[in-house]
């Protein structure tokens, strides 16, 4: 089985003319496109970075696309014709993927195949559907709200294309977490409970 960074190198060499469709890059990564793509997507959300409100929503709908087939058990990826045509430029996708290498190079020492069972079957359909309410959690307004999600939603992502299933289940636990802990904030709190949680990730700042 290919690493996750033969995988991108494969990508990047695959890659032709000045610009590459979305089309082009689903045709590239094959049956490994609901991985591949949620990674590509969560890992640069998964960064300790603040994202203003409302940016937040802009940059998790795809994740939300996305997450919402995978709970539906679909095996391709389907995108509006209008956003199949959308185009971006060979040079940014290579910065990209020459972006992603190193991450993925370090990962690859701790994940391997194992636990199978957990990325296959119905175990597929209840990823997704995690995936679903982590990318939901990122619309919360709330600082480096997009990061634990995203990094749940991307070790996920590795988990599924290396058949690792600890991975899996690494991912889905982090991002389960943080979802729990804001919803008992809003329970408990209510509305106050937000605020909290707000100005507690804000000292940390």
């Amino acid at each position: 089985m290919d690493s996750i960074s033969d995988i991108f190198k494969k990508i990047d060499a695959s890659m032709s003319g000045d610009n590459v469709s979305i089309a082009d890059l689903l045709d590239l990564v094959h049956e490994r496109g609901f991985g591949m793509i949620l990674l590509i997507l969560a890992v640069p959300m998964a960064l300790p970075l603040p994202v203003p409100p409302g940016i937040n929503i802009l940059l998790a709908s795809p994740l939300i696309l996305l997450t919402a087939q995978q709970a539906m058990g679909r095996r391709t990826i389907w995108l509006p014709k209008w956003m199949l045509k959308k185009t971006i430029k060979r040079s940014k996708m290579s910065a990209i993927i020459t972006a992603l290498l190193p991450w993925s190079a370090r990962i690859e020492r701790f994940i391997k195949p194992r636990l199978e069972f957990v990325t296959l079957g119905i175990f597929s359909h209840l990823i997704g559907v995690l995936g679903l309410i982590m990318a939901l959690a990122i619309c919360v307004p709330l600082p480096l709200t997009n990061t634990v999600p995203s990094l749940g939603i991307a070790l996920m992502a590795v988990g599924v294309i290396m058949r690792d299933g600890l991975a899996v289940i690494s991912g889905a636990v982090i991002g389960i977490l943080w979802v729990f802990m804001l919803a008992m904030a809003l329970i408990f709190l209510g509305t106050e409970g937000i605020t909290i949680v707000k100005e507690a990730i804000k000292g940390y700042l």
